[in-house]
């Protein structure tokens, strides 16, 4: 039977060679065996385990979780993959949903036809809002459950007017400082102040509590840790994350 060494693995795998050592290191994914020339080998059963470790990576399982659930599920791998397949399949109808919806604006913008307000917003799952609460919950603490929880039953009941009247102010407070971004601003600069203001408040009004400066810097460190903050506010220039989460320290110090 084939064996393989790390550097073979993550060739095979597109796991980098460090996630394989972190794998092997927190027990997750260890080696078959270590040969005299110290390299690590995988065999079979190891190819067939990390595959059930990505399986859960994509569904979002926090990783310290992993392990728990693959000693639970034993060696029933059928069982297991159906269970993946079912995830898989019904990830496959939302992405056709989100591609009808994209056609249909598409059309729209184009000036051929108008979608229903209701269907502005097919084929965006659920899924996604519970995965970031799982992450901030296994990266802050169970006190951040308390706090996503508020402001959820803060905006429950909320007509979908208000609760998009309230995301175009925090949409608007960005863009305004995209735009110093653009101009050159430094990150430290006093005249950022008002703006952060606003945007530090906009951020109280969607907690229903009071952002204090201190929260609001902690808040930058999240923007940096989660790869989906990165990649949502460089669409507004390369580099605006950086310089957002640098300005947010700079405002919050001087609190």
């Amino acid at each position: 039977m084939a064996t393989y060494t790390v550097k073979q693995l993550a060739r095979l795998s597109g796991v980098s060679i460090r996630t394989l050592h972190h794998y092997d290191t927190i027990g997750l994914l260890k080696p078959a065996f270590t040969g005299e020339n110290r390299y690590r080998y995988y065999g079979r059963e190891e190819l067939l385990r990390l595959q059930d470790i990505l399986f859960h990576r994509e569904l979002g399982v926090p990783l310290r979780e992993i392990g728990k659930l693959l000693d639970l599920q034993g060696r029933d791998r059928a069982a297991v993959l159906a269970g993946h397949r079912e995830w898989l399949d019904q990830r496959i109808k939302r992405s056709r949903q989100l591609l009808r919806t994209v056609d249909r604006t598409i059309a729209e913008l184009n000036g051929e036809g108008t979608m229903d307000d209701k269907d502005l917003y097919k084929g965006f799952a659920p899924e996604k809002q519970a995965e970031y609460e799982d992450w901030l919950v296994d990266t802050y603490g169970e006190g951040m459950r308390h706090t996503i929880e508020a402001s959820k039953a803060l905006w429950t009941g909320k007509s979908e007017e208000a609760v998009r009247a309230a995301l175009a102010k925090g949409e608007e407070a960005e863009a305004e400082l995209a735009a110093r971004f653009h101009a050159g601003v430094a990150a430290d600069a006093r005249e950022l102040e008002p703006m952060f203001d606003r945007h530090r408040q906009w951020i109280s009004s969607m907690w229903g509590r009071e952002c204090a400066r201190e929260g609001y810097g902690g808040m930058a460190d999240m923007y940096l840790a989660h790869p989906d903050f990165r990649t949502r506010f460089d669409k507004r220039g390369e580099g605006f994350t950086d310089w957002l989460t640098t300005a947010m320290k700079a405002y919050a110090a001087r609190g």
